[in-house]
Formats: structure tokens, sequence, C-alpha cells
């Protein structure tokens, strides 16, 4: 664990690591939207406040934070980080023993395990008297809500794009994909530059095999018009939807037009479109700096292909701010995630390293220059708006272990390991034990 300088000598000793969370007697009742008390201006206050990231991440938090105690100078904030999986691990210990961060950086991935086993303040008690949510976007603000109640804010935006190298196109005589592409189109079209670069050196290829991941499922499945979860936090999809989607990307497979899954081993933690061997990827829109530092070419975007119902993309929130349900300060927790949302200095000290920031004035205040990775970023969000018209999934309890099975089975099939229908079985058979039920 790393503790900054305002939390020296305040971590408690670690225990042993209690993976699975312990609900807290059902939860915290529905809080009355307004009913909170306004933060005390007289009162010395001390929150805690944890995040994941590297050392250039907790520079900018504790800028950030200093600048909030100076607003708030009876508000002392204690602030440490950790590295992703480090986190998760310290914030399982801690949601075990009722002893949560008075604020914490939350995921989407684990927000119904927090939050519907009463580990978070409902902070629909803060909305209007210490905590202003009206600059977020309706849809991306529901992604942080559990049976409607607030469980956590978003900071930041992401939505899911196709990123292609229109260098590598050039040189292979291939012309991008066209606005509104499906993807039957996108299969065909990785097919045909796999093939128009089988004599390059090293062998250039259109894609990759985006049926293995995950998240790509689920928005296929919103494109169909099916939610994924149910309100009751099951699986809201049959073998026989996993198993279409799995087999749209058969072909591919079976003709080896797709990187190959050992290439991606060896390359590990990149990938064949960060070292120019792959043509396109899909992914989340803030991976641009890291594709555009690694492969020094022309990296541009375009929206996922479309389903039945269109693109219906979601945003998904990078990340999002949530308060203890122990919390002794409530109303200062909320505060304090009040003015990482909406400060518009924080949106200049972050920029768009947590995703585009989820409110205008921060956008507003960042020193954004023509051309820069930040600008393409907020500017294909912008381009977006209008196939972004669903809300975000909120995950199921234990979907961060269903979701690694489903990335390890994905390779599975990539090696022949396993068939589609063996796929289908096994992940099924799993996810039946690793959903929780709220």
């Amino acid at each position: 664990m790393r503790i900054t300088r305002k939390a020296a000598g305040a971590a408690a000793a670690t225990v042993a690591v209690a993976l699975t969370l312990t609900a807290c007697g059902g939860g915290t009742d529905a809080a009355e939207p307004g009913s909170a008390e306004k933060v005390s201006t007289d009162e010395d206050i001390t929150i805690s406040l944890a995040w994941w990231g590297e050392p250039a991440r907790a520079e900018m938090y504790e800028e950030a934070v200093d600048l909030f105690e100076e607003k708030h100078p009876n508000i002392t904030v204690q602030t440490q980080f950790q590295d992703w999986d480090g986190y998760w691990t310290s914030r399982a210990t801690e949601a075990a023993g009722g002893a949560l961060p008075d604020v914490i950086q939350m995921d989407l991935s684990y927000l119904r395990q927090y939050g519907a086993t009463g580990q978070l303040l409902d902070l629909d008690g803060q909305s209007g008297v210490n905590l202003d949510t009206g600059g977020v976007d309706d849809s991306l603000l529901a992604s942080g809500q559990i049976d409607g109640s607030q469980f956590g804010v978003p900071t930041s935006t992401n939505t899911l794009a196709t990123f292609y190298n229109a260098d590598l196109l050039k040189k292979v005589g291939v012309e991008p994909l066209a606005e509104g592409y499906t993807w039957d189109d996108y299969s065909e079209w990785i097919q045909e530059v796999t093939e128009a670069g089988a004599g390059e050196d090293p062998a250039l290829y259109g894609g990759t095999d985006f049926t293995g991941t995950f998240w790509f499922f689920l928005q296929w499945l919103i494109q169909q018009g099916e939610e994924p979860f149910s309100e009751d936090g099951e699986l809201n999809f049959d073998e026989a939807q996993l198993t279409e989607w799995l087999n749209l990307g058969q072909g591919l497979r079976d003709s080896e037009a797709i990187f190959p899954i050992q290439k991606t081993k060896q390359l590990e933690p990149l990938g064949g479109f960060h070292v120019n061997q792959v043509a396109s990827e899909s992914t989340w829109d803030n991976f641009l700096a890291g594709y555009v530092a690694e492969s020094g070419e022309d990296i541009q975007m375009l929206p996922i292909p479309s389903g039945e119902n269109g693109p219906a993309q979601f945003w998904k929130p990078s990340m999002l701010l949530s308060a203890s349900a122990q919390t002794e300060q409530p109303e200062a927790a909320a505060a304090l995630i009040d003015f990482l949302i909406n400060e518009p200095e924080v949106g200049k000290i972050f920029g768009t390293s947590k995703g585009v920031p989820a409110v205008q004035a921060q956008i507003d205040a960042m020193d954004v220059e023509p051309g820069s990775v930040d600008e393409q970023v907020v500017q294909y969000e912008e381009d977006v708006t209008d196939v972004v018209t669903e809300p975000a999934p909120v995950p199921v309890e234990g979907f961060g272990e269903i979701e690694a099975e489903f990335k390890r089975l994905g390779e599975e099939l990539q090696y022949g390991n396993v068939t589609v229908d063996e796929f289908v079985t096994q992940w099924f058979s799993f996810a039946d034990g690793a959903v929780k039920q709220s």
C-alpha cells in the first residue's frame, strides 16, 4: 500500500484478506433527497480518501485535495493509493470489518458488490445539500445507481470505439470502415485487411478476436434490445445468445484472419495494435493516448459496429466516487465528492487522464492543445453523442470473476483448446457459482 504524506502514521495494521464481502445487515435505508444537513464549517473534521493508480495520479489527487482543504479549512483529508490488485484486496478486508475509507474511488465492475451489500452510502440524501450532480448526464449518472439509489457518482466518461491505424491501411491499400458498419461488416473487413497484409514483414492482420471480450458481448446484447443483467442482480441472457455471439468470430478463427493468440501473449502487456501488426482494435476511447505513444502512427476512431438497434452505445464511467456507509462524516464525504466532480480546477489538474470529465465545467477548464490526444478524445465523445443512447449495465455481484473467466476461455478458444459449445457450457457453469445474489 502506498500511503501519502497526509496519512503517514494513520494506516492500520494489515490483516488477513477476506476476498468475499460480508453483507452488513441488508444495507442502508433509502435516503430522502436533500435530507442531509449542510457540512459544518466550524468543527474540525478528518476524512479519508483512497484510490487506485500510479504515483502520477497520486500527485494529481494531492493537488486537488490541497485545493479542497483551502476551501474547507476545517476539513483534513487523509489520502492513500495502491495499484489495482492491491487496492481491491485492501477494500475487501476493510469491508469485512465495516471500515472502508470515507471516500473511495469505485469501479463499475465492483459497484454492486459493495453497494448491494450495505457497504456504500446512499448519496441521495446529500443531493442538493452537499452534493450537486446536476451537471452529470442522466444516463451516465444512472450507471452509479442500484435499485434507484445513488451509490456512486461518475468522475469521467468513456465509451467504446474502434481504433484503426490509418498509416497501415494506406500501406496495404484498404479503405477504413464506413460509419454505420455492422459486426458482420467488421468481420469481412478484418478478413480483407489480413489478406492484403499477408505479404508484409511481419504480416499485418485486420484485427483481433473481439468475441473474447466480455464488455463487447454485453454491448452486443444491448444492441439486440436485451438488458444483460436483471434488476435483482442475475444474468439476463442465455446460452443460445452467448453461442450466437461467439460464432460471430468463428469464421475469422477458422481462416486464421485474426492476430494469433501466441503472438498476443508474447507481446503482453502490449498488443498487436500497439506494435503496428494489427490494423484495428476495439476498446475504451481513453486508450488512445497509449496507442499513439506506442505505435507512433496516425490512429483514428470510429463508433463500434452496429447491431439490430443501431450502435446503441453507452457511457461507461471510467471510475466513480463513493462514500462508506459507515462514515461518521457523511456530509464532509459528500462535499469532497462534489468538489472532485464539479470544481473546474480539478478538471484542469486531471485532464483526460481518468477519461473525459463528467461535468462540462471541468472540460472547459482543461488546457487542451489543438491536435492533442485530449482534444481527439473529447471530440470523439462529442461526435458519438447521438449513438450513445443506452445506460451502462450495472454489473452483477461477482462481475470481476466472471469477466476474468470469459477472457480465459476466449484465449482457450483461440488456441483451439475448446469449442464454442464447450466455452458456453464451462462459462455458465462457472458463472452459476460466481454470481452472488443481492
